[in-house]
């Protein structure tokens, strides 16, 4: 059978996903009366939730006896490394872009990758059913963007389609017809994209795709690059430097087929497939036959920019809320999670209480926070910071710098570059958008933009966008102010009372509600002045038996901040954690004796002076 391998290319919430829907049934790969969820290929429950592509995954369609391997690939920044390796598994591209909004920081990030390697793309332009479509100036924004990246003639000279994902149509002009389907993509996928490329010797894989299953063990999925492989075939693994990393049997050989993965006996040069058995072997690696002694050429895997600790949970609150909570259970699952995750690097501390995790990204650390809490686990997690690197030459200290767009209303945008240029951003461009909107674009330091995108959505009424990507490392560019505030702490465990509650109002906003339990060192409200304070939020009211109207109505008091995952840990000091459990998410203090905690400030202002 004919192959083609394609990815879909495309900027978060511009609709892949979706994309890959219409695809799959319109092809068949869907029985008639075989009901499918939205967004199948988002399997995950927090990837439904945010609507967003966490993991990278393969489908395939049959069209006019032709099989093509779809790729799904992420489009967030923090999940980019998977983007890298994927396009080298395919032959072709569908650049999808949305209507309305044009291509973005993070269609840039991959079509640049795309063109580097030599894909000749074809660009769908999506939802021009929008009332703020704009198809023909974002056509040539596209066209503007593939010649700043170096495109040559013919990756210039791409093939366009209009449509709309969701309602299942693609055409060669924004008006239709419609009637076609998606048959006019389908096609120019045949004509457009060459046949999988294969090379003539022994067995030979470039390992793509990892994840841990519980019943087959460690999962490579990768594009057979020549040769053919069976179950119970002897292979082995070499690293990028040409070393044995070990040798094994398959054990099954899995190829997909429509949204199924299914086992097949032979799989042979050009298909995607997944291969189980071998226990060392990861992305980046080469599975080939023993006689194979050169390794294919890969792309280094990016290094972690931000960390953060996850230490075992000691509040007076531990093991209330969760099933999960000794250091043996967090630290063999976040290895399971490093097994599957080639971009997270686990530490465990000298005392094997805490654990350093580092990732791409905030997100991407948040993201397995919650998937964590959803499956029973406790724990407490530092704020998040960002990996320092030295010059090898000069000595200089190197930090991450991410390039950031940030679409805001022109009246915002005054705002935004002041708060930007607090957190020693520079600006690069300024530039309408249309609609008076304008399109700010800023080379930012990582440790500036933690925690930047609330403080955003509230300076701007909920109206910016704002993307990131990684840009480069650079000199330390100098202090950052952080929270100015300090913080109320309880200083007794119980329950809290309204009445304590609302006469500690006048010293700053609260974060707990009456009923809630806290104990000594909890974090309970922010305090008005930038010095921490402990309060009695159990102090009831003192009865007596003298009735007043006033007196005696109920307290009414101010609904307390909300905190979400990602707020709370961008708005702690490096003195506080964050407690996560199943249930609840709370703020502590990381010493919770107010002796211990005087004592620690006191040896850090002998230090610094």
């Amino acid at each position: 059978m004919k192959l083609r391998n394609i990815a879909i290319i495309a900027h978060v919430d511009h609709g892949k996903t979706t994309l890959v829907d219409k695809l799959l049934q319109q092809s068949g790969a869907f029985r008639e009366n075989q009901r499918v969820a939205e967004r199948v290929m988002d399997s995950g429950d927090i990837e439904k939730e945010r609507g967003i592509t966490i993991l990278a995954k393969a489908t395939s369609v049959v069209w006019k006896d032709t099989r093509i391997n779809i790729v799904d690939t992420p489009g967030h920044a923090d999940f980019g490394g998977e983007v890298e390796r994927i396009l080298n598994m395919v032959d072709g591209a569908i650049v999808l872009v949305d209507a309305a909004e044009g291509p973005m920081p993070q269609t840039k990030f991959v079509v640049s990758k795309a063109l580097k390697i030599g894909l000749r793309p074809i660009v769908a332009v999506n939802k021009v059913d929008r009332p703020d479509a704009r198809a023909t100036e974002v056509i040539n924004e596209v066209f503007d963007l593939f010649a700043a990246l170096d495109a040559t003639d013919e990756q210039l000279d791409f093939p366009i389609l209009y449509g709309s994902g969701r309602d299942g149509w693609m055409a060669a002009s924004p008006e239709g017809p419609k009637d076609q389907g998606l048959a006019p993509l389908f096609d120019l996928v045949l004509d457009h994209v060459p046949q999988a490329r294969t090379e003539d010797g022994p067995f030979k894989m470039l390992g793509t795709i990892l994840e841990a299953n519980p019943f087959l063990g460690r999962i490579i999925t990768g594009r057979i690059t020549a040769g053919s492989v069976r179950p119970n075939q002897t292979i082995k693994v070499l690293d990028r430097a040409g070393k044995t990393v070990e040798t094994g049997r398959v054990s099954k050989i899995l190829a997909f087929r429509g949204i199924e993965r299914q086992p097949i006996e032979l799989g042979e040069a050009g298909d995607i497939v997944a291969i189980a058995g071998l226990e060392k072997g990861t992305v980046a690696d080469t599975f080939c036959a023993p006689e194979v002694e050169a390794p294919i050429p890969a792309q280094p895997i990016d290094p972690p920019t931000v960390t953060m600790s996850f230490i075992v949970n000691d509040s007076p609150l531990a093991g209330t809320e969760g099933d999960k909570v000794t250091s043996r259970m967090i630290r063999d699952r976040l290895l399971k999670e490093a097994e599957g995750n080639v971009t997270l690097k686990i530490e465990e501390s000298a005392d094997k209480d805490s654990f350093f995790v580092s990732g791409r990204g905030e997100l991407q650390l948040a993201i397995l926070i919650e998937t964590m809490r959803r499956e029973g686990f406790e724990l407490a997690v530092s704020r998040p910071r960002v990996v320092f690197k030295n010059d090898e030459t000069t000595n200089e200290l190197l930090e991450p710098i991410e390039e950031v767009v940030i679409d805001v209303d022109e009246e915002h945008s005054g705002v935004v570059v002041q708060k930007m240029s607090e957190r020693r951003a520079e600006m690069v461009e300024m530039r309408p958008s249309g609609g008076n909107r304008q399109r700010l674009v800023f080379h930012a330091p990582t440790r500036g933009l933690i925690g930047y995108q609330g403080e955003l959505m509230t300076d701007t009424r909920g109206t910016a966008i704002m993307n990131r990507l990684f840009h480069s490392y650079q000199p330390y560019k100098g202090e950052i102010p952080g929270r100015r505030n300090g913080v109320l702490i309880s200083n007794d465990s119980g329950e809290a009372v309204a009445y304590a509650l609302w006469n500690l109002e006048d010293r700053g906003p609260m974060m707990i509600e009456p009923g809630w339990k806290v104990y000594q060192g909890m974090i309970v409200g922010e305090h008005n002045r930038d010095n921490d304070l402990e309060v009695n939020v159990l102090k009831g009211k003192k009865l007596t038996n003298i009735r007043t109207t006033s007196k005696d109505e109920a307290v009414r008091l101010t609904p307390p901040i909300r905190m979400t995952l990602e707020r709370a840990l961008a708005w702690i000091q490096d003195d506080e954690l964050v407690e996560v459990t199943p249930k609840s998410i709370r703020l502590r203090k990381a010493l919770l004796d107010p002796n211990e905690r005087k004592r620690a400030e006191r040896q850090k202002e002998a230090l610094s002076a």
